[in-house]
């Protein structure tokens, strides 16, 4: 489908940053079963015109792509505007880019992690502080950003992704503040492991959800309203025994 807009419609319409990902892809198709039209936002731009296609004759919504890159900070604002202008009706928006690379990489390049937080949290608040002024005006909307369980405590194996994450749930709980008087929900996902390419070169890992049912998932928790949730449910109780786990015991864990 052209990205040269979408048509008018009272539905809400969906801004899906980092369509690309496995989980966004799958959010995508969950929002337009249910008559959602969709904006396809990230950087492959063949992949989303692919995309949008495939939603617009699968569900009859009005679908588009839209270049998106959340390390080109300085774009966002004029991104935001862009896509206020794109949505025939309210907007709402999914945040699930990020990059993982390994932690040994992070700790021998101060570069590789720099780019790392660049692209999981700077990003996202640039773009998310861009996007503030739309929802604030429309007066309504739901804004789900990915999350991770890493984000609840500092693990050997991955701190510095996890030092993202935690940033971000920080971030969003004082936007939600701020966006709780225009009548916006702001939820967080602390997600356990999905099977992506994320996490295709990884040991197979507990509790790993589908896209598909992880998508569900979300949707359903976004309905009932803001704050933070993990998905699967199986990680409350998990993360609560880990994040309760003594210091002096943990640092001798290899997790």
């Amino acid at each position: 489908m052209s990205d040269s807009g979408m048509s008018a419609t009272t539905n809400p319409t969906w801004l899906m940053l980092g369509a690309s990902s496995a989980v966004a892809r799958a959010f995508a198709r969950e929002a337009a079963s249910h008559g959602a039209g969709i904006l396809l936002a990230g950087r492959d731009m063949d992949d989303l015109e692919r995309q949008a296609a495939d939603l617009a004759i699968r569900h009859g919504v009005p679908a588009a792509p839209v270049p998106f890159d959340a390390r080109d900070l300085g774009s966002h604002r004029a991104f935001a505007e862009d896509c206020a202008a794109r949505a025939g009706g309210p907007l709402n928006v999914f945040l699930a880019f990020g990059v993982m690379p390994d932690q040994a990489e992070a700790d021998a390049d101060p570069d590789a992690a720099a780019a790392m937080v660049e692209a999981n949290f700077t990003g996202a608040v640039t773009v998310l502080a861009a996007l503030a002024p739309v929802l604030e005006a429309q007066g309504q909307g739901t804004v789900v950003a990915l999350g991770s369980v890493a984000g609840d405590r500092g693990r050997k194996r991955n701190y510095t992704y996890g030092a993202t994450k935690a940033a971000l749930l920080t971030y969003l709980q004082g936007y939600a503040a701020r966006l709780s008087g225009a009548g916006v929900k702001v939820l967080c996902i602390k997600a356990g492991p999905v099977d992506t390419g994320m996490t295709w070169p990884l040991p197979k890992l507990p509790f790993m959800a589908s896209p598909p049912a992880f998508a569900r998932a979300a949707w359903a928790r976004a309905a009932k309203g803001g704050g933070d949730a993990y998905i699967p449910g199986i990680w409350w109780p998990v993360m609560t025994i880990i994040r309760h786990i003594p210091t002096r015991v943990f640092n001798r864990l290899n997790i």
